[in-house]
């Protein structure tokens, strides 16, 4: 595969409606955008529209088990949220990402570029750019064979 390729996966979900929140919003008003939207995290921007933190599905059922009675209605993102983010640049590859993912144990990475947000990949998009790689490569060398 030719170098044009690598950051196909990246442009293509730069393109995409990133959805964020504010970190002084409540975990309710996180949990309905997830819903909405039918994503599995979102990324916490503070007031200068940096990214502060990320929310996840994960972060929401671990406060659940550890307080049942939580009001999620009163509770604030930045007391559940992942502060601890890592991020990727515009220019990792898909292959360096799976990696990322795989040894960290996440499922969504989001994109920065001079401390500020400009999109999200997630393991489902990390999967499918990968098969579309395996799928043209097994093309490409099935046009030698034939």
């Amino acid at each position: 595969m030719n170098s044009n390729n690598e950051n196909i996966l990246i442009s293509q979900l730069l393109t995409r409606n990133l959805v964020s929140i504010n970190e002084n919003k409540t975990t309710y008003n996180a949990i309905k955008l997830l819903t909405t939207n039918n994503i599995g995290a979102l990324p916490v921007l503070n007031d200068n529209m940096e990214l502060s933190g990320i929310i996840s599905e994960r972060d929401i059922i671990r406060e659940i088990s550890n307080n049942l009675s939580v009001n999620f209605k009163k509770s604030n993102i930045k007391s559940i949220m992942t502060s601890k983010v890592i991020t990727i640049n515009k220019n990792t590859k898909s292959e360096t990402i799976m990696d990322i993912m795989s040894k960290n144990k996440i499922r969504h990475i989001p994109i920065v570029e001079n401390k500020l947000l400009i999109g999200i990949v997630s393991i489902g998009d990390v999967v499918k750019r990968l098969l579309e790689k395996f799928n043209l490569e097994n093309q490409h060398l099935k046009s030698w064979l034939y």
